[in-house]
């Protein structure tokens, strides 16, 4: 499934990469039926934040109460690669991915400019790259 959001979205995703750099980034997506509505940043309280991230529970739980006031669901899940041109899942990210019914987007930011590309992540199969939208 193809997820859509918009412009100033992928601004606020790839701001808050930039800003959380030399380490990662993380974050939540909202909306409706595939269509991204809110970006949920969060805290990363990785032990090791240069090359993983986990991000705070207690923002999580925020961002969770706040998309259920909103008539949101989980639509997909950012964090970001600082160092990668062309970013990919890690081992780690595959791991870790608890939400396998969401997407997960990866900030790149190893070139000139920012790559942003999404993913399906599932324990069992790994990982394999999807299209998003970009919509106004």
């Amino acid at each position: 499934m193809e997820i859509r959001l918009t412009q100033s979205h992928l601004d606020q995703i790839i701001a808050h990469a930039r800003e959380s750099a030399p380490n990662e980034c993380c974050g939540l997506m909202g909306g409706v039926a595939a269509e991204v509505r809110t970006i949920y940043r969060t805290r990363n309280l990785a032990v090791d934040p240069l090359v993983t991230y986990e991000a705070a529970p207690e923002d999580l739980f925020a961002a969770q109460r706040k998309m259920r006031a909103q008539g949101e669901q989980l639509i997909a899940i950012y964090h970001s690669h600082p160092r990668a041109g062309d970013p990919e899942p890690s081992a780690t990210d595959v791991r870790l991915a608890y939400y396998p019914s969401a997407v997960y987007l990866i900030v790149g930011l190893g070139n000139d400019e920012p790559r942003v590309r999404a993913f399906r992540i599932n324990e069992r199969e790994g990982w394999k790259a999807i299209d998003y939208q970009i919509v106004d």
